[in-house]
């Protein structure tokens, strides 16, 4: 006898919905946020602010992947200055991860998907250590792929041990592909998290029907994450998954992980295009016809840093 899906509806869960328009918004009444990931440090980040400043676009967060623990204490600080200033999010991945780490498994030919998991006890010491530090100069964003750091960062936010204001964003690497792990990471302190970018309409609504937590999506993807390039659906995936923050990254680009001097260049490069790429996709969300509305800067609920 099949009772999968009667057992799927017993835990509130829909198998196979038909996609309907979500009714769920930010809390400043908008459907989407546009994010930039790869902003790998201040010169970078400068260069999307002037970027989004010419081209009139509005970059609500900025993300970056080598971790914080690669910037210095006065980079750190600078970022939270350009970021306050101009009213985004910088998130930062937390730092020390299995795919830095001595172990070889997460960078055998099996092991991406350890990437972004702690080794340890002491692992787990030095990211907490990374966040406190980053916290100190003023950052109020976190990219977090481990569960286990997620449960603990948010239970030390509930005890006062850090700001309220900042915000957890589950990283793509712990991405959920169904409902019921959407939820898990919800439960477990994800204020954000990010989804395959590969999910069909269908299967965002089902995401989006168990929890309110915004989606973060990458619209398109870099080669390493299926290089899916669909900006011009993007009206219809926040229709179905708003709250939603609409990501960019960018096909047949330089891989810029762990980032610095040597990638400067092509960082700056990337992230000027992307800026390019969110503006396209604008212009398909206005001539969709659907009436979708974009956080303006500074809005709330964004980790905007408090330097």
């Amino acid at each position: 006898m099949v009772i999968g899906k009667e057992v799927l509806a017993i835990r509130g869960v829909e198998s196979e919905p038909v996609p309907r328009f979500s009714e769920v918004r930010f809390e400043d009444g908008a459907h989407f946020r546009i994010e930039l990931p790869s902003v790998e440090g201040p010169d970078v980040l400068r260069a999307v602010v002037e970027a989004a400043d010419a081209a009139g676009v509005v970059i609500n967060r900025v993300s970056q992947g080598s971790g914080a623990m690669l910037l210095s204490k006065s980079e750190l600080a600078e970022m939270a200055r350009i970021g306050a200033d101009a009213g985004l999010e910088v998130s930062l991945f937390v730092g020390p991860r299995e795919e830095w780490d001595i172990g070889a498994v997460a960078r055998s030919h099996d092991g991406p998907t350890l990437a972004g998991r702690l080794r340890g006890v002491r692992q787990l010491r030095y990211a907490i250590d990374d966040v406190m530090r980053a916290l100190e100069c003023g950052i109020r964003g976190f990219l977090v792929a481990d569960s286990g750091l997620l449960e603990l960062l948010r239970s030390m936010q509930v005890a006062g041990e850090i700001p309220e204001s900042v915000v957890w964003k589950v990283s793509a690497v712990l991405a959920p592909s169904n409902p019921l792990t959407f939820a898990q990471l919800a439960r477990l302190g994800g204020c954000t998290i990010n989804v395959p970018a590969d999910v069909t309409l269908g299967q965002l609504f089902e995401m989006r029907s168990v929890s309110p937590i915004p989606i973060d999506l990458y619209v398109e993807a870099p080669d390493a994450m299926g290089g899916v390039v669909r900006g011009h659906e993007a009206a219809d995936l926040i229709a179905v998954a708003a709250p939603m923050y609409v990501k960019f990254g960018l096909r047949n680009s330089v891989p810029l992980y762990p980032s610095g001097l040597h990638l400067l260049d092509e960082a700056m490069m990337i992230a000027r295009e992307k800026v390019h790429r969110a503006g396209l996709a604008l212009e398909w969300i206005e001539d969709s016809g659907i009436e979708l509305i974009q956080s303006k800067p500074g809005a709330k609920g964004l980790g905007v840093p408090e330097p």
